[in-house]
């Protein structure tokens, strides 16, 4: 009992001492989309900011979660059901992902592998169908759902102070469970356009680590 403990003790002091800790500032751009089947979807080029913090442990492992406000949104077309609905949406997030790494420190740079799970709360969004309305701050548990949570998987590569990432991101929670709450005809194009759509897309993410 008294080796386990003294064991243990060792374990943490050698994981404490080698965590290296760093606080930075990250941005970059997010690429999403909508994925649902029943409609054509495009691709809407958007941004994402914030802070982060990495800290860094033994045998290549590195934790990074940040703080971010991350904009998604998807450019949806035409339904066999509705050939005149097209419109945009953008939904505004405050997300936590937080970026589990691994890969070897090669002295003058460190190339890595990331999986990030990430959950957000929707801070704004707005909603355009055929130009012929307009929503926005929409939210409730019949149009837009605030909460996202999710997973990415990319790879990164760290040069001194600065670091890199590309990843793809897969929401698992749908943007919406719509009825048509709203006015019948505007609320039956929304609902068949964007109900139960997912958001998916790639991430560019640059981050300055003091």
């Amino acid at each position: 009992m008294i080796s386990a403990l003294a064991v243990s003790l060792i374990f943490c002091g050698l994981t404490e001492s080698s965590a290296q800790i760093r606080f930075g500032v990250t941005g970059g751009a997010t690429f999403s989309k909508l994925s649902k089947q029943t409609i054509n979807t495009e691709n809407m080029t958007q941004y994402h900011a914030g802070v982060t913090m990495q800290v860094k442990l033994p045998l290549g492992f590195a934790i990074q979660p940040s703080l971010i406000y991350n904009v998604k949104g998807s450019r949806f077309g035409v339904s066999e059901e509705l050939p005149d609905a097209a419109g945009d949406l953008s939904v505004g997030y405050l997300e936590l992902p937080v970026s589990l790494q691994w890969g070897p420190d090669l002295l003058l740079f460190r190339p890595f592998l990331d999986v990030t799970p990430f959950v957000g709360y929707g801070l704004n969004n707005k909603l355009s169908v055929a130009s012929v309305q307009t929503l926005k701050n929409t939210w409730s548990a019949s149009s837009i759902n605030r909460w996202e949570y999710g997973i990415g998987v990319g790879v990164g590569l760290e040069i001194w102070k600065f670091q890199v990432i590309g990843r793809y991101n897969w929401s698992l929670g749908s943007i919406s469970d719509l009825k048509a709450d709203m006015d019948e005809g505007f609320g039956d194009v929304v609902k068949n356009s964007i109900g139960r759509g997912k958001f998916g897309g790639f991430t560019i993410t640059a981050a300055f680590l003091f």
